[in-house]
């Protein structure tokens, strides 16, 4: 009998396996040596094969694990599938640290609270990836305490605030638009991140009265469109946003 064929998929099956049993796709992108791979596009590849692969599974759009080293993996990220407040808790410290790694990507500091320091994003806690948890001395302490919870924050080389960002996987979006409203005053961008199914909510809640000075001001950032920045950071202008 001939040798057995080493396929594409194979090959990603064992970079994920020598690494731990997960990756992100950028990660993939990164690790699996494409060189022999008769294609151009060696990165669309490697999407359709772990998403069409049941030898591996989802557990965030970007992060992928292989099935056979699904409980040693998810024990690591402390995940329990179905249960709603295991994976919110993954869920927002995966797109804050997102947020966190694009921020230095484009040469911002980045800040998180210090009462997330601790969360996940993948295998390191926040406050291992991100520059800071305190807050630089940009304004008067009343809006620093208001600045103080919000999710990330990217601040430019004057450590000005450049960018706020909330993450919203099932927490009121109308209390992140109160503390943009209350920071209105600042040149900065005002992000609601979470899922595209809540992008209705979020703009029935923006558009009141009440947040009328900041509603051409907001955007709402949903998971994927996170997640294609964070994979083509060497490809595009992270300042566009």
């Amino acid at each position: 009998m001939g040798k057995k064929k080493y396929t594409q998929t194979q090959q990603i099956i064992d970079t994920l396996r020598q690494h731990g049993g997960y990756a992100t796709l950028k990660s993939l992108y990164q690790m699996v040596d494409t060189s022999a791979w008769a294609t151009k596009t060696p990165q669309e590849s490697i999407r359709r094969i772990v998403q069409m692969s049941p030898d591996i599974f989802k557990i965030q759009p970007g992060l992928w694990a292989l099935a056979e080293m699904r409980d040693v993996v998810l024990k690591k990220f402390d995940l329990t599938l179905g249960n709603a407040k295991s994976e919110e808790q993954f869920s927002h410290g995966y797109y804050q640290g997102l947020l966190v790694e694009i921020g230095k990507f484009s040469h911002q500091t980045t800040y998180v609270p210090a009462q997330d320091k601790n969360r996940l994003f993948i295998d390191k806690t926040l406050g291992e990836i991100t520059d800071t948890i305190e807050l630089p001395d940009f304004t008067y302490d009343d809006l620093k305490r208001k600045a103080r919870t919000v999710d990330v924050i990217w601040f430019n080389e004057r450590q000005m605030p450049s960018k706020f960002y909330e993450v919203e996987h099932t927490t009121d979006i109308k209390n992140s638009l109160s503390k943009f409203y209350e920071l209105q005053d600042f040149n900065a961008g005002f992000y609601i991140v979470a899922d595209a199914s809540r992008k209705k909510e979020y703009e029935d809640k923006l558009h009141v009265s009440m947040f009328a000075p900041i509603e051409k001001r907001v955007q709402f950032l949903n998971y994927n469109q996170v997640v294609n920045m964070y994979e083509g950071l060497k490809k595009v202008d992270v300042n566009l946003w």
